[in-house]
């Protein structure tokens, strides 16, 4: 049995067909090979076209095709992974009404934090977990009050993996986990939040219905497996947003258990028990993939917008053409500490762990008789690397603290010089693994369509290539406290 998993990113679409006996990948393909669009109208816009997307998955799996050696028919489950806190909407015919306003969009961080003000601090962090800040419904509220006419004709709100399941099954379904990240969730009375839906005007019929994470979410239908290749009738059997994908995805499920990211966004990702909140919202707390009302299992959340998003444009800018791996390999020769330069990685879009500012990224202390392009390269991967230790910090402050950090060994966890960097700095361990979201997303069918039956068969054969310990965590301390004081002096 083959399971087929999409994960559907800011950059790019990748796919992946994992072999459900073995749990090991049988061919991955991404498209497209460069950076997909990201339309800004304005600045601290962002938007991507959903039918982009579609057209991405289809070319992502004609590559799995051209490239490996399976039968798509052999596929016996579809999971999806996707971009978090996007916002779809489509009319009665399932016509997509607008171009997605995703996760990195600032527009609406006004109108969620009249939110948080009008329906009260102590109500939203008690019920929702979370300010309404710059999440999916206070986007959908953007909407509301700047495109009347688009609102009017919505049928369906959703978020970018919903789409996609949409296109595949013609189904439109969400999750618990789904609408927590929309902050849509009430947590104290484990239903759709009544109070925040009559703030934004949103109707209860344009919440798609409502399932489990592992359940089936619709069946591929006879015209999109004939274009496909695939079986008609298979079920979508998993949805999950990236972050809590990615935890899934290194068998991040329990108590305790911590996993992080750096792609496009960077993320620390810890799985609690406790319905717990940060006083100020710079973390934040969903509802986990296998989080149910009996036994609350919660993923709070470190994002910082602009960590894999640097590290590109200081490629574009001062790289030119080289690749990432000569990138790494100049910045292994500038010194720790990078001669003095510091650059402050947020200049994508408001920062929730700075308070939903818009800070912009910063370099500082530019010598033009000293500093070359390998100072700059490693100056961004410290700067990063401090960014991660910032949010850390909060996220310890509320209580979560790890003893180790699984990761996936990609974007920027392919870089020597910013793993040392990260467990020395942060001073916690890192586990390496060879998973990504799309493999996650595969496993995570076979468990919503029980061809597993548990989540530990689902990850009995994936182990950890690499465990990286702090070997130097005094020398980066003096900087990193310098890196935080010039922070300290924007805020």
């Amino acid at each position: 049995m083959l399971l087929l998993g999409i994960d559907i990113g800011t950059s790019s679409i990748k796919v992946s067909v994992v072999d459900a006996n073995s749990q090991r990948i049988v061919v991955s393909a991404q498209y497209p090979d460069e950076e997909s669009e990201i339309t800004a109208k304005q600045a601290g816009w962002a938007e991507q076209s959903p039918a982009m997307w579609w057209t991405h998955v289809q070319f992502a799996f004609d590559r799995c095709k051209q490239r490996g050696d399976f039968n798509p028919a052999d596929i016996g489950s579809i999971g999806i992974a996707y971009q978090m806190h996007g916002l779809v909407l489509v009319d009665q015919a399932q016509n997509v009404l607008r171009d997605s306003i995703i996760w990195c969009d600032s527009r609406a961080v006004e109108i969620g934090n009249a939110a948080f003000d009008t329906l009260g601090h102590e109500f939203c962090l008690s019920h929702l977990l979370n300010s309404p800040g710059n999440f999916t419904a206070s986007k959908l509220a953007w909407v509301r009050e700047h495109e009347p006419e688009v609102f009017s004709r919505i049928d369906k709100m959703m978020l970018p993996g919903d789409y996609i399941a949409m296109k595949l099954t013609g189904e439109i379904t969400t999750s618990i986990s789904a609408l927590s990240e929309a902050i849509l969730w009430d947590f104290k009375t484990n239903t759709l939040s009544a109070e925040l839906m009559n703030l934004y005007g949103i109707r209860p019929d344009m919440i798609p219905e409502i399932r489990p994470v592992f359940s089936e979410h619709g069946r591929v239908t006879d015209a999109i497996a004939q274009i496909m290749g695939l079986r008609a009738g298979i079920p979508v059997a998993y949805k999950s947003g990236d972050q809590p994908n990615n935890a899934l995805s290194l068998n991040v499920l329990q108590p305790g258990e911590v996993a992080a990211t750096a792609g496009t966004s960077g993320v620390i990702y810890g799985v609690s028990d406790q319905l717990a909140y940060d006083q100020q919202s710079r973390v934040n707390t969903f509802a986990h993939v296998n989080y149910t009302e009996a036994e609350q299992r919660l993923g709070v959340l470190l994002c910082i917008n602009g960590t894999g998003s640097l590290n590109r444009w200081a490629k574009n800018v001062f790289g030119g053409g080289m690749t990432y791996q000569h990138m790494n390999q100049l910045a292994t020769e500038a010194p720790l500490g990078s001669a003095g330069l510091r650059i402050l990685p947020f200049g994508n879009g408001a920062e929730r762990v700075l308070n939903n500012r818009l800070l912009g990224a910063h370099i500082q202390n530019i010598d033009l008789n000293l500093h070359g392009a390998g100072h700059i390269f490693r100056a961004v991967q410290e700067g990063i690397a401090f960014s991660f230790r910032y949010g850390l910090d909060i996220m310890r402050s509320n209580g979560l603290n790890p003893t180790v950090i699984r990761a996936g060994q990609a974007n920027l966890f392919l870089s020597d010089l910013f793993l040392q960097t990260f467990v020395n700095c942060t001073g916690v361990p890192v586990e390496l693994y060879m998973n990504d979201g799309s493999v996650g997303a595969a496993l995570g069918s076979g468990i919503g369509a029980q061809i597993f039956r548990s989540a530990a068969e689902a990850f009995q054969n994936i182990k950890p290539i690499q465990l990286v310990e702090p070997t130097n965590t005094a020398a980066y301390e003096p900087v990193y406290q310098d890196w935080l004081a010039y922070l300290k002096k924007q805020e």
